[in-house]
């Protein structure tokens, strides 16, 4: 890995955060949104935005792997219990979420 790759795997890495729905709400009526399916690497997908990873892009999308979210994930997520996180990455002008996984 070169070390502009990897001095960015590193910056965007150090980016990610926890975040509720109602934190991401203003991104959502932006239109900026980009949901992250838990299959997949988050990271991997900002790096690949970042890059302007046009093919692995289409790729995740013709997978349904990632996409804008739909109704149904808006209204189940603003149902859910406040304390509910999301991973969230800023690669701009997106904000990538990923549901985190239900502790127990």
């Amino acid at each position: 890995m070169s070390e502009p790759i990897r001095d960015l795997r590193s910056e965007l890495e150090k980016n990610i955060d926890a975040a509720t729905w109602e934190w991401l709400i203003p991104h959502d009526e932006r239109d900026v949104i980009i949901w992250v399916d838990q299959s997949i690497d988050l990271l991997e997908v900002g790096m690949a935005i970042a890059q302007d990873q046009t093919q692995a892009v289409q790729h995740w999308i013709a997978e349904q792997v990632i996409a804008k979210p739909s109704e149904a994930q808006k209204q189940r997520w603003s149902a859910m219990d406040a304390n509910f996180q999301f991973s969230a990455l800023i690669v701009q002008p997106y904000v990538l979420i990923q549901e985190r996984a239900a502790s127990s």
